[in-house]
């Protein structure tokens, strides 16, 4: 699971990351990434109503929550990621969303350098 630490909270961290980082893109989600960060590495989560309904929302969270804790060593310190669910995402099973979250948290890394 994500550490508390490592959730991102502010609405000012949501909105610098997406509007100043880098973005990669899969079928389920969209990563956005924004390095220089003075904070530890920080994560956070959009999941709109798109998605589905309250208890689909929440499910999606928590697999995603639980992807970013286990790729969370491989993100630099000092990055911000924003991850934003598509509504696909509210079928895939958890290995689909580690696959491909993985590789697109590789991509936007890339990008962010």
């Amino acid at each position: 699971m994500l550490a508390r630490a490592h959730r991102m909270r502010r609405s000012q961290d949501f909105r610098s990351t997406i509007r100043g980082g880098a973005v990669a893109r899969c079928p389920l989600a969209v990563v956005y990434a924004a390095t220089g960060s003075t904070s530890d590495r920080l994560v956070g989560f959009v999941v709109s109503k798109a998605v589905g309904n309250s208890v689909v929302r929440h499910t999606v969270t928590r697999r995603l929550r639980a992807v970013m804790a286990g790729h969370l060593a491989t993100v630099p310190g000092g990055t911000n990621l924003v991850v934003r669910a598509l509504p696909p995402a509210a079928a895939a099973t958890y290995g689909e969303l580690d696959g491909q979250v993985g590789r697109t948290l590789t991509r936007v890394l890339e990008k962010a350098r």
